[in-house]
């Protein structure tokens, strides 16, 4: 599976190759690259009343790209910015369940957001964590009822720093199986 790695507005290029790094070992099967262009972060997705941006909307620019980029089978959209879903007051991430396009935040992945030290280790950990449970949503996987795998919902970064970067073994077979099914399409 070819995937690529999207900086969506200005964010740290360290970020992306990090990912790129982490992903390679976590799922060997994805081969990773960064999309150097990157995308502007959408003016039209920035809610006011929330001083929030809608992860939906910068979605649907990230399909427009994606219809462009056919040598990728999935992209990962990487914002420095709070995003959300109108039914939640904040989301880490968003994916087309199934499809092609994910998108993660480092916004509330930062220790500083809650009033902590910066540590990178910990904002590494989390935005794998992200990457992965994201990228899982494309291949089809749920939320998984087990604390531990990436693919458990995190309602709080609480839930994110519990989490493994890995799936459980349940998951991590449907996501090799989706994975090995793309291997064939043309």
């Amino acid at each position: 599976m070819r995937l690529g790695i999207l900086p969506i507005g200005r964010i740290d290029s360290t970020v992306p190759l990090h990912i790129q790094q982490s992903l390679d070992k976590i799922l060997p099967d994805l081969e990773c690259s960064i999309i150097p262009e990157g995308l502007a972060l959408p003016k039209t997705a920035f809610d006011m009343k929330r001083n929030q941006y809608r992860s939906n909307l910068i979605l649907g620019e990230m399909q427009a790209l994606g219809a462009q980029q056919r040598d990728l089978d999935c992209i990962l959209g990487v914002v420095d910015a709070d995003i959300f879903v109108p039914e939640l007051n904040f989301v880490f991430g968003e994916a087309c369940f199934p499809g092609k396009e994910a998108l993660i935040s480092l916004w509330r992945l930062k220790p500083e957001f809650y009033g902590d030290a910066p540590d990178q280790t910990a904002f590494f950990s989390r935005v794998v964590k992200e990457a992965v449970h994201e990228i899982g949503h494309t291949l089809g996987l749920r939320h998984c009822f087990r604390s531990s795998c990436v693919m458990h919902f995190s309602n709080s970064i609480f839930d994110t720093d519990i989490k493994q970067a890995v799936p459980c073994d349940e998951c991590y077979t449907k996501a090799a199986i989706r994975i090995d099914s793309l291997r064939y399409l043309p």
